[in-house]
């Protein structure tokens, strides 16, 4: 029982760490922009660097994690994730950035999965879902991270210095936890193959999983330009479409496992896919402040427990190793986080974003339809 909640502690501080390492890159973001006068489309395409090493590092840690172990993947990927953004601030060209920002995606997805595989085992200890928890820590993580990026701005600290403190911080969080995480040695001895084509729940899993990654990569990037284009909210108020629903993705974690303990893994995602839809349906029909709000909140609850109760199911392959089946819907999924944006400015160039919006519901609705369509598969777990 003891040694359990050790694991448990240790997991929740390494899924704190990596969510402040991401913030922390974030929120000092616009200096790099003024530090080397890069315009939107030169600052897109350096941002671009994440998502490449995030989607190279995929393949490479399910197959780390079955050779070596979660436990020291997550230890060393997430020595290596503090030093490489503690680099970032030192650096003068930008294509060394683009570089450093290649190696920190990779690192981060290096995390991700080995964290992941780490909270699947302690999840099966407790015997019941405590997964969205841990995601919902790496949620306060990012508003902990920006809050510190804002007080390092305020008190004119420059991101060089705020990164070294932050890597103290990642140093002492490794030092801790480091003992507590779960000693797995590898994946081997274990059921399940290192490498094999993913089977019909893998798939769908993973496509549930890419629906909820395409809804919220929307949020993320049009929350705020559809206040201000169609809200027509007022200036300062523009920035509560994604307030409201990171919120509420970040608080629905934290409750997402008492429901889904309660109803279910499989009647918890269709809730969620209808919250989606729902949500997003009332702010497209009631394109008014308040509506809008409830809306995005709506949406917010609904993204919580998508990926997370996914990575849940996937741990579970009764074909292939954890790591590896984790790394397979990872990969799936991640497509969505990347068309999602895109998409969406596409589609309103050509309709308008509320046409955008109303598409993004569908999106939502098809994860209550696939989890539907995989009733037999998803209640037997």
């Amino acid at each position: 029982m003891k040694q359990r909640k050790q694991h448990r502690i240790a997991i929740s501080a390494v899924f704190f760490l990596y969510g402040l390492c991401f913030a922390s890159w974030a929120s000092r973001i616009p200096d790099f922009q003024q530090k080397f006068a890069l315009g939107e489309a030169a600052l897109g395409n350096l941002l671009f660097a994440l998502p490449i090493g995030s989607l190279l590092a995929i393949p490479l840690a399910g197959y780390l994690v079955h050779v070596f172990g979660s436990r020291r993947v997550v230890v060393y990927a997430g020595l290596f994730y503090g030093l490489v953004l503690a680099t970032l601030g030192w650096l003068d060209s930008v294509y060394l950035l683009f570089g450093a920002l290649l190696l920190f995606g990779m690192g981060g997805n290096l995390i991700n999965i080995a964290l992941n595989t780490q909270a699947i085992a302690v999840e099966d200890m407790y015997q019941r879902s405590i997964m969205n928890a841990f995601h919902g820590l790496w949620s306060l993580a990012g508003f902990f991270g920006a809050g510190l990026g804002a007080l390092m701005i305020a008190y004119d600290f420059l991101p060089e210095t705020h990164y070294l403190l932050v890597l103290a911080l990642v140093l002492l969080i490794l030092i801790f936890s480091k003992s507590r995480l779960i000693q797995d040695q590898n994946e081997r001895q274990e059921s399940g193959k290192a490498f094999g084509k993913p089977d019909g729940l893998i798939i769908k899993v993973g496509l549930v999983a890419f629906c909820g990654m395409l809804c919220e990569g929307c949020m993320f990037d049009w929350s705020g330009v559809y206040f201000k284009d169609v809200i027509r909210a007022q200036p300062g108020l523009v920035a509560l479409g994604y307030v409201s629903f990171m919120a509420a993705m970040a608080s629905g974690r934290f409750i997402a496992d008492k429901v889904a303990n309660r109803i279910g893994k499989y009647n918890m995602l269709r809730l969620s896919g209808t919250l989606i839809c729902a949500g997003l349906l009332i702010s497209v029909l009631l394109p008014s402040l308040v509506p809008a709000i409830i809306g995005f909140l709506l949406v917010g609850v609904g993204t919580a427990a998508v990926v997370p109760l996914s990575f849940s199911i996937a741990g579970r392959s009764q074909t292939l190793a954890p790591s590896v089946a984790l790394a397979m819907v990872s990969s799936i999924s991640f497509f969505g986080f990347l068309l999602g944006p895109p998409l969406i400015g596409y589609i309103a160039s050509w309709l308008d974003l509320k046409a955008s919006f109303a598409i993004v519901a569908g999106v939502g609705a098809m994860i209550a339809v696939l989890v539907t369509l995989s009733k037999k598969e998803l209640k037997a777990l």
